[in-house]
């Protein structure tokens, strides 16, 4: 941030306490998905968030905070390696796409040929 950025911040965190407490939820969050290399530390870091999360009483990141906790196990495969399934989902989003340009799809060879000619 620049000065004026972080004066900025400070008197904003001042008047709305709230919204200082939700940016530090939040760079936390992004802390452990950057700086933890190991998924058992992570995993405990989590529990912490979660912790820090139910004594905030904010309610979009208790909503964050329960879909990590169901999904936890599938989370923590991003620190064996940090890679994500986003190509994946890019790439479904695209067909997605091309599917409803089509408004369905009745010749299921031609679609899949339409969709290597285009994107292989």
């Amino acid at each position: 941030w620049t000065e004026s950025q972080k004066h900025r911040a400070e008197l904003l965190f001042q008047r709305f306490p709230l919204l200082k407490k939700a940016y530090d939820l939040g760079i936390a969050l992004g802390d452990i998905f950057n700086k933890c290399r190991d998924k058992k530390v992570a995993f405990t870091k989590l529990g912490l968030w979660h912790n820090q999360v139910e004594a905030s009483g904010i309610a979009p990141f208790e909503s964050v905070a329960r879909s990590i906790a169901a999904h936890h196990p599938y989370i923590l495969h991003y620190f064996d390696n940090k890679s994500t399934n986003a190509s994946a989902e890019s790439f479904n989003a695209k067909l997605k796409a091309f599917r409803s340009v089509f408004r369905g799809v009745r010749d299921t060879q031609f679609f899949l040929y339409r969709v290597m000619k285009l994107y292989a």
